[in-house]
């Protein structure tokens, strides 16, 4: 533990940089960085509804698809959770809390996450069933619902509801920055113990009454916040503490979030959230699903399906094919912690699921990241000619000059394809460490962990096998 508090005090602190640490603390730097945003979000919707019907011509195409994706899981590994800082759905939002100021909390019989995890399944499966990435016109309508879900949701219900309990991306994002390098956290115990007035959670207010400034709204009191689960780096908390309190430190990935019975602010212990369980193991069904959905052999697959049972419904075939790997990895998470709780001699096989069913996280962020990343790099540079074709359709001139559509990889396929199974690799270590770490808290064999090292090594495993099929190049011509 002691060695643990000197590395922390060793780590920077992100507030303390030059420049950056003055524009983070700057009262409207989260509304600048979503206004870059929103005009992004804004010329993708006039595209999508207006432009070109060729996905790979068409920002709305592309822009979601190739490259705020891969800039997304980036952002997560190498500087931690700045898209959800920087996200330009919560601008409509914070109009609807100054418009309605609702006062109503977010129903109790639908609580944690099950209304996102809900989403996140409709969504994955829409995206392959309509064929979201290849039509600009549904990716524009997605956008819009997206920015019309905010606002109505956070006009209906206090505090951030829209991002603690529906929105898909922030989980995404949430079960992402278990491996980022940074973290929003308290710099001084101390100060915190002797502070009367807890403006980190509560706000700070005139002696009038009058609210300066908002605490967090997600709930994370800050001396009991424990990684970034439900962090949304929206920096409130910063802002709000008379003493300077908060800061955004640098951390070592993971090292705080291995404990799932450890008590967290606004969460509670992870090994009694079911709501949270399911996430962790969807999303990382979804990763591995969603990157078999663009190999070639989904397409033979598809087409016995279709023959066995009598039907050509693609809606129907995905949904089929979704609802299969999901039960699967939910049979291998049930087959493992029976085996797990059988060899270890201790503990149900719920209460090892509850416990073990977390370290999939990694692994299962790993694969996204590795699929997000095959598209980023061999599709980066199409924003060169994708920007030079959207002001020549709106001007009629070619002020960026003539569109060079043969621009598209930012690297090598193979040095893409060797990156991408480097990146789920040490996604799998890391879900392996957390295995270990949690046999040796519990006391377990190496022999009783080896229904849950089968299970990462097998995902591992698979995951090398679809980076090694032919794969869609979707953002690019080439695809």
């Amino acid at each position: 533990m002691e060695r643990e508090r000197r590395l922390t005090l060793r780590l920077p602190d992100l507030l303390a940089i030059p420049l950056v640490g003055h524009f983070l603390r700057w009262r409207h730097a989260r509304t600048s960085a979503q206004a870059v945003l929103l005009l992004a979000a804004l010329m993708l919707l006039y595209d999508g509804f207006f432009g070109p019907p060729l996905a790979p011509k068409n920002l709305a195409g592309v822009l979601p698809w190739v490259h705020w994706r891969g800039l997304v899981v980036l952002s997560l590994l190498l500087l931690g959770n700045w898209f959800c800082f920087a996200c330009p759905f919560l601008l409509p939002r914070r109009l609807a809390q100054r418009v309605f100021r609702p006062r109503r909390a977010w129903p109790r019989w639908l609580p944690g996450k099950w209304v996102a995890v809900l989403l996140l399944l409709l969504f994955f499966w829409a995206y392959e069933a309509f064929d979201l990435w290849a039509s600009p016109l549904l990716t524009a309508w997605v956008a819009l619902a997206y920015f019309v879900g905010a606002f109505v949701v956070d006009g209906l219900f206090r505090g951030a509801a829209f991002c603690k309990h529906v929105c898909p991306i922030g989980q995404f994002n949430f079960m992402g920055s278990l491996l980022s390098p940074t973290q929003v956290t308290i710099r001084n115990p101390a100060v915190c113990t002797s502070c009367r007035t807890k403006d980190c959670i509560r706000g700070r207010f005139s002696p009038q009454g009058t609210l300066l400034q908002r605490g967090c709204e997600l709930g994370l009191f800050q001396p009991r916040k424990v990684g970034n689960l439900d962090c949304t780096f929206c920096l409130d908390c910063v802002h709000a503490c008379p003493y300077g309190n908060v800061g955004i430190r640098f951390r070592l990935p993971l090292r705080d979030e291995l404990d799932p019975e450890r008590n967290r602010s606004g969460i509670g212990p992870l090994a009694s959230r079911t709501d949270w369980l399911t996430l962790v193991v969807g999303l990382t069904a979804i990763g591995f699903l969603n990157a078999f959905g663009m190999v070639s052999p989904v397409y033979r697959f598809l087409a016995w399906l279709s023959r066995v049972l009598g039907t050509s419904n693609e809606a129907v075939l995905i949904a089929i094919v979704f609802a299969g790997g999901l039960a699967i990895l939910a049979v291998a998470v049930v087959g493992a912690s029976w085996l797990t709780s059988r060899l270890a001699r201790r503990g149900s096989t719920g209460w090892v699921a509850r416990r073990f069913a977390y370290t999939l996280a990694p692994l299962g962020f790993g694969m996204w990241a590795a699929h997000y990343l095959f598209h980023f790099f061999t599709g980066a540079l199409t924003i060169v000619p994708l920007f030079q074709s959207f002001i020549l359709d709106v001007t009629g001139r070619t002020l960026l000059g003539e569109p060079a559509w043969r621009l598209a990889s930012l690297l090598s396929l193979q040095t893409t394809s060797d990156l991408v199974v480097l990146i789920l690799g040490l996604g799998t270590a890391g879900s392996l460490l957390w295995t270990f770490w949690l046999g040796r808290k519990e006391a377990f064999t190496l022999g009783a962990l080896l229904p849950w090292i089968v299970v990462h090594a097998s995902l591992f495993l698979f995951g090398v096998w679809l980076f090694g099929q032919p794969m869609e190049m979707r953002g690019t011509l080439l695809g």
